[in-house]
């Protein structure tokens, strides 16, 4: 990855956003896109099928499952996942359902085991999921133990990341990420801490959520008292790249603006000038956001969890803070985050009742607001064929992708 080539792009583009006095020469503008996408039961049932059950998606950091035998229980699919630590460097991601009944193999939320035991009839896996033993093996007509081992999720890692994908022929996780995975080598991710994580319940359909995290169109209205008082968003440029991901980078309006909730954290020394002096946000296609600074990062990703109810996960990484406890800047700046997140949830339920009444005819976006419509894009190729047709979008935005 050219960093040095990836600075002067946004910095000349920050000039090119501000002097601009419409959309670029050839920009063809969006189409509406139908209310219903937001609301339509059927709509909802094809996306969790063919995006949410087919795409890599954050589950946990590996201090949370910091040694072998460490497990936990992650859900956020409505499926029972277990995601284990089995040994030798190697995570592991099954669905939690003993093979003889369905019963689970782990109940706490959280522990750490030598095997995993079905606590209704004994079946007993040990950690690479291989069904190694079970109560009255007699009275089995011709039980092959080999084929009855746990069956594993796809499960994958970047640096300390651990993503999981339902989809068992899914294509590997830095293979999907592709540039993103590229531009988060720079915050070593083999060395982050896991810091913190909180869920957000919010009353609307995910997607709604979703959107505001991926323009900086509302900071004037939303954030007058915090983000609009530090970043320029007539300078905002913006990335789209294959598979759905982008990056959206806005300009301070001082050039010596400093996080002042950041100030004496350490620093990674690898982070490049644009997300260390500038606010970038990246979008891992579907649902993760990240502003990642120099000094820690957020990851935060949203779940449907009905029609039109999510909830928003927060998560803190920081570099190593050596020996001792977390320093206590860090309760600072988890509260002032939270406080930002209030900003931008606190219209969602209101956001909802509207796009689902007679009076919401679809979402009309701005050139600022494309990635929007490059999410819709994505989702519509995720469907594919199974499409809903007047439901569906026009792909207009191949032109503006970074191949």
């Amino acid at each position: 990855m050219n960093f040095e080539e990836d600075t002067k792009k946004v910095l000349q583009g920050f000039e090119e956003e501000r002097e601009r006095t419409g959309p670029p020469e050839g920009f063809p503008g969006f189409p509406l896109i139908p209310g219903e996408r937001y609301t339509d039961p059927e709509f909802q049932k094809l996306e969790i099928k063919y995006l949410w059950q087919r795409s890599w998606v954050y589950a946990c950091h590996l201090d949370e499952v910091p040694d072998k035998g460490s497990y936990l229980i992650w859900d956020k699919l409505k499926a029972p996942i277990l995601i284990v630590n089995s040994g030798d460097d190697k995570i592991k991601a099954f669905y939690n359902t003993c093979r003889h009944r369905g019963a689970p193999v782990a109940t706490k939320r959280k522990g750490k085991a030598r095997l995993l035991v079905c606590t209704y009839h004994g079946w007993s896996y040990d950690l690479d999921g291989n069904l190694i033993n079970l109560r009255s093996p007699r009275d089995f007509v011709d039980l092959d133990k080999s084929c009855q081992n746990l069956i594993e999720v796809s499960c994958d890692r970047l640096g300390k990341w651990i993503f999981v994908n339902l989809d068992p022929d899914a294509e590997n996780l830095r293979d999907y990420l592709g540039i993103v995975a590229d531009h988060m080598e720079q915050f070593q991710p083999n060395n982050l801490r896991h810091v913190h994580s909180k869920t957000y319940p919010v009353e609307s359909n995910v997607k709604v959520l979703l959107d505001a995290f991926l323009e900086v169109y509302h900071v004037p209205s939303i954030h007058q008292k915090t983000v609009n008082r530090f970043i320029d968003i007539e300078g905002t440029t913006i990335n789209l790249w294959p598979n759905g991901h982008s990056r959206m980078v806005t300009p301070h309006r001082r050039d010596d603006w400093k996080d002042p909730g950041a100030k004496g954290l350490k620093e990674i020394d690898t982070v490049t000038e644009i997300p260390k002096n500038h606010n970038a946000s990246y979008s891992f296609y579907p649902n993760l956001v990240t502003p990642p600074s120099s000094t820690g990062i957020p990851f935060l990703t949203f779940w449907p969890t009905s029609d039109d109810t999510c909830e928003v996960d927060v998560h803190w990484f920081s570099p190593d803070w050596g020996d001792g406890d977390l320093p206590d800047i860090w309760e600072t700046r988890i509260q002032n985050f939270e406080d930002i997140l209030y900003e931008d949830t606190q219209f969602a339920p209101e956001i909802q009742a509207s796009v689902s009444s007679p009076g919401f005819k679809g979402v009309l976006l701005n050139y600022q607001e494309r990635r929007i419509y490059r999410w819709h894009e994505e989702l519509d190729k995720k469907i594919g064929h199974n499409r809903m047709k007047d439901l569906s979008i026009p792909k207009v935005l191949d032109p503006f992708i970074e191949k």
